[in-house]
């Protein structure tokens, strides 16, 4: 079987995806949308370092798991991201714009593929869902609404091995 070239993935989630994810041993149905270091992003932020391309990536499935949380007003309010290395020929890359860091994968992924979950604390709850409420108002340009998902960003995910899953649950 010949290696194949992993990518990093983030993947937006909840806290029922998560639940979801232990029970079926795959997260999403397929296609899933996630964040990664395209090309597009390489471009708009030549001067980034690798790490910094993650972190960027990593921000923004953190922004878009505010809307998953938005249309799921019984999940714990709590941002999730799921990282995972996943094969580079599994990704579609949506690079329609400069910076995009969007990518699909037509399959879900496998529990296997998680590297790590990242979670907000319960401490972070309130303004999570404060944050949540107005997400799309803040990406239509409401600069109150902007100023409330800013505040929700200032709080750190928590890092998780995938053997806490259980636990996190």
């Amino acid at each position: 079987m010949p290696i194949t070239d992993l990518v990093r993935v983030y993947v937006p989630a909840t806290v029922p995806m998560l639940a979801e994810m232990r029970t079926t041993g795959q997260l999403g149905a397929g296609p899933v949308v996630a964040h990664a270091v395209t090309p597009a992003l390489r471009e708009w932020y030549a001067e980034g370092d690798e790490e910094e391309l993650e972190y960027v990536a990593f921000t923004r499935a953190a922004q878009a798991a505010l809307q998953l949380l938005r249309h799921d007003p019984k999940a714990p309010r709590r941002r999730v991201v799921v990282s995972a290395d996943v094969a580079s020929t599994a990704l579609v890359r949506e690079d329609v714009e400069l910076g995009s860091s969007t990518v699909r994968l037509p399959q879900p992924i496998s529990l296997k593929e998680v590297a790590s979950i990242h979670l907000d604390g319960l401490s972070a709850a309130a303004e999570i869902g404060a944050a949540a409420d107005v997400v799309e108002e803040a990406l239509a340009g409401d600069p109150d609404a902007q100023f409330t998902v800013d505040g929700a960003e200032d709080h750190e995910l928590e890092w998780y091995a995938v053997t806490e899953l259980d636990e996190l649950l």
